[in-house]
C-alpha cells in the first residue's frame, strides 16, 4: 500500500487522485491500528482545511477515513482523540448520508429523479458499510469517559461548557423517562453506565457497558475484541476514580491510597499517578503524604452553599446592570438631560456633560 501511494505522490499532478491516495493510505493505517502514522499523515496533508471544496465522492471518502481514525484511536484507548475525530459526523445527525451508506427521506423529497440517481451512484457497496450502531456507541462511550469526570469537577460552575451535546441529549432523554426499567438499547446502556459512574460505582458502570447484549451488538464486532474490553475496563476504573475524588473530596479530610486502590481494583502506582496528575493540573486541592500513603484534602474549594451564593451574587450583579441599562434607554435624551444637568452643575460642568461630542470637547479642553 505504501509503495503504491508513494508512486502516486511522486508521479501524479492532479490534486484529486493524490487526495484520494492520501485518504486511502490513512484509512489503511487506521484499519491496522497504526494510529500515530495515520494521524500524522492526516495532519501533514492539511486535508481538513480544504476538503469542503472537493467533489462529493472525495468528501464521502474523507468522512469514512475520519470515522476509521476515530475507531482506531478508541481501540488504542485514546478516548479524547476518538471523540474529536467522530464529533463532526455524529453531531450532524446525518451519519448515514455523510458516509455514503444511504439517503435520508427528507433529502429524497428535496431532489428530482436525476439528482437522486446521481446520489445513489455515489453510495458505498453494502459489504463496505461501517456499522452505524458501533460508530455511535464508540462516540457515546468516549463522551461518557470525558464528560462525567468533567461534570463532577464543575458541578457548581454555572459557566461550564458541554463537551458533547449529543451525549447530554441522551442523558436528558433518560431523565425524562417516568419509569426506568432495565436498559434495552445501546443508548440506554450508556446512559445507565453514566449514572453509575457519576456515583463512582465502577462495577455497575462496567456491567452496563460490557455484557452479553453489548458484546453481541458492538464489542464482538471489533478485531481483537478482548483487548478492547480490557482497555474499556481499565478506562472505566480510572475515570470512576477521578469522578469519585471530584464528587466526594469535600467529605474527606484524608483518604488512604490503599483504600482507593482496593475500591477501584487498580494497582497503587496507577492510583498515585492519577492523583498526582489531578493535583498538578489543579483539579484536586490536596497533597500527598508519602510516608503514610494518604491524600490530604486542603478544603480550599467552596462548598455547595458557597457556590450557590456566588452564583446568586453574579446573577444579581448582572440583573442590576441590565436594569440600569434599560432605565437609561427609556429615559432618552430629555430624561438624561435633567439628570446629567443636575450632576453637571454639581460638578461645575453645566450642560457640557450631556452628549458624547460635547463631553469629549470639554475633556480635551481640560
Amino acid at each position: 500500500m505504501e509503495r503504491l501511494c508513494k508512486y502516486i505522490y511522486a508521479k501524479d499532478r492532479t490534486d484529486r487522485i493524490r487526495t484520494c491516495a492520501i485518504l486511502c493510505h490513512i484509512y489503511h493505517h487506521a484499519l491496522h491500528s497504526r494510529w500515530y502514522q495515520a494521524r500524522d499523515l492526516m495532519l501533514m496533508s492539511h486535508l481538513q482545511d480544504n476538503i469542503q471544496h472537493a467533489d462529493p465522492p472525495v468528501q464521502i471518502l474523507y468522512n469514512r477515513t475520519m470515522v476509521q481514525l476515530g475507531i482506531c484511536a478508541f481501540r488504542q484507548g485514546l478516548t479524547k482523540d476518538a471523540h474529536n475525530a467522530l464529533l463532526d459526523i455524529q453531531s450532524s445527525g446525518r451519519a448515514k448520508e455523510l458516509l455514503g451508506q444511504g439517503l435520508l427521506l427528507r433529502s429524497l423529497q428535496e431532489r428530482n429523479q436525476e439528482q437522486e440517481k446521481v446520489e445513489r451512484r455515489r453510495q458505498v457497496p453494502f459489504h463496505l458499510h461501517i456499522n452505524l450502531e458501533l460508530l455511535e456507541c464508540v462516540y457515546l462511550v468516549s463522551a461518557m469517559l470525558l464528560e462525567i469526570p468533567y461534570m463532577a469537577a464543575h458541578e457548581s460552575d454555572a459557566r461550564r461548557r458541554m463537551i458533547s451535546k449529543q451525549f447530554h441529549h441522551q442523558l436528558r432523554v433518560g431523565e425524562r423517562q417516568p419509569l426506568l426499567g432495565p436498559p434495552e438499547s445501546m443508548r440506554e446502556h450508556v446512559v445507565a453506565a453514566s449514572k453509575a459512574m457519576k456515583m463512582g460505582d465502577w462495577k455497575t458502570c462496567h456491567s452496563f457497558i460490557i455484557n452479553e447484549k453489548m458484546n453481541g451488538k458492538v464489542w464482538d464486532l471489533f478485531p481483537e475484541a478482548d483487548k478492547v474490553r480490557t482497555m474499556l475496563v481499565r478506562k472505566i476504573q480510572e475515570e470512576s476514580l477521578r469522578t469519585y475524588l471530584f464528587t466526594y473530596s469535600s467529605v474527606y479530610d484524608s483518604i488512604s491510597m490503599e483504600t482507593l486502590s482496593d475500591m477501584f481494583e487498580l494497582d497503587l502506582p496507577t492510583v498515585h499517578s492519577i492523583i498526582s496528575k489531578m493535583i498538578i493540573n489543579e483539579e484536586l486541592m490536596a497533597s500527598l503524604d508519602q510516608p503514610t500513603q494518604t491524600v490530604v484534602m486542603h478544603r480550599t474549594e467552596p462548598t455547595a452553599q458557597q457556590n450557590l451564593a456566588l452564583q446568586l451574587a453574579e446573577k444579581l450583579g448582572s440583573l442590576v446592570e441590565n436594569n440600569e441599562r434599560v432605565f437609561d434607554h427609556k429615559q432618552g435624551t430629555y430624561g438624561g438631560y435633567f439628570r446629567d444637568q443636575k450632576d453637571g452643575y454639581r460638578k461645575n460642568e453645566g450642560y457640557m456633560r450631556r452628549g458624547g461630542y460635547r463631553q469629549q470637547q470639554s475633556q480635551t479642553a481640560y
